[in-house]
C-alpha cells in the first residue's frame, strides 16, 4: 500500500471520528497532528460536504484524495526530494533490521565515507521508506476511543535484571503499565514478580494515584489475569480469580 493510500484511509478515519462526534482536539491527538492541520482538513472535507453525514456510509478514498488535491494541489515539494538519496539501499538494509533512524545516522557518519547528510534528512527518509512499504499486521494500530473513566489498558513488560535493593542482588524485573485510554495519564511500577497478589497490589495503587477506578480494566492477555483462552465458539476465555 503506497503512502498516499494510507493518508487517504487516515483521512477516512478522520471522517468517521468526527460523524461519531468526537472533538476536534481530540480527533487531532489521536492522529498525532497538530490543531491546526487538523482543522486545514477538516476545512477541506467541509467545503466538499464530506464531513457530514451517517458512520456507516463513509466517503470512498479516491473522492476525498480528489477534495485534498482540489484544495492542496498534488505537487512534490523540493523539500520532499531528499538529500540523503544516495543512501537508500543502505537505510533499507538496516530498517530491515529494525534500527532506528538515530542508530541509521551513526552508522552512516561513521562507517561511510562520503556521507554528509544530516540525523532530520535520514528521519524524512525513514518515514518515507516505511509509509512506502507493504503494511505488515504489526503496523496497523487501531485507535481506543472511549469516554473519561470508561477504559483502562494494563500490561506486564519484562525490562531485563536490575537490582532489588530489598535483596541486594540483580533478579528478573518486570514494569507494570496501567494507561487510561480517554487522557493517556499512565501509572508504572517496577516489579521483581508477576505474582497474583502483586497483580492485584499493583491495580490498587494504580488507582489510588489516579484518584478513582474505571468502568472497565483491558489486560494484554497477561498470564496473571489470563488462564486459557480458547478461539472455539463453545467455551469462554477462563479468568483467575483476581
Amino acid at each position: 500500500m503506497s503512502r498516499k493510500r494510507k493518508q487517504m484511509d487516515q483521512l477516512q478515519e478522520l471522517v468517521r471520528l468526527h460523524r461519531m462526534g468526537t472533538g476536534h482536539r481530540e480527533v487531532a491527538r489521536l492522529f498525532g497532528v497538530s490543531p491546526t492541520t487538523e482543522r486545514q482538513y477538516r476545512e477541506i472535507l467541509v467545503a466538499e460536504g464530506l464531513l457530514s453525514g451517517c458512520v456507516e456510509a463513509l466517503p470512498e478514498l479516491d473522492e476525498l484524495r480528489a477534495a485534498v488535491v482540489k484544495h492542496l494541489g498534488d505537487k512534490r515539494t523540493p523539500q520532499q526530494t531528499s538529500s540523503v538519496e544516495r543512501w537508500v539501499e543502505v537505510v533499507q538494509a538496516m530498517m530491515a533490521k529494525d534500527a532506528t533512524p538515530k542508530a541509521i545516522y551513526d552508522c552512516l557518519r561513521l562507517e561511510h565515507e562520503g556521507f554528509a547528510g544530516s540525523l532530520s534528512a535520514i528521519k524524512r527518509l525513514y518515514a518515507r521508506l516505511r509509509g512506502d512499504k507493504e503494511v505488515e499486521a504489526k503496523d496497523v494500530v487501531i485507535p481506543v476511543v472511549s469516554a473519561a473513566g470508561e477504559i483502562a489498558q494494563v500490561d506486564f513488560g519484562y525490562v531485563g535484571t536490575l537490582y532489588d535493593p530489598e535483596q541486594g542482588v540483580l533478579r528478573k524485573a518486570w514494569v507494570f503499565v496501567m494507561v487510561l485510554t480517554y487522557s493517556r495519564h499512565q501509572f508504572a511500577r517496577v516489579v521483581f514478580d508477576q505474582r497474583v497478589t502483586t497483580w492485584m497490589r499493583l491495580h490498587v495503587e494504580a488507582f489510588e494515584s489516579f484518584g478513582g477506578v474505571v468502568q472497565t480494566v483491558v489486560p494484554d492477555n497477561l498470564k496473571a489475569a489470563v488462564i486459557r483462552a480458547a478461539f472455539g465458539f463453545s467455551d469462554e476465555p477462563a479468568l483467575n480469580r483476581s
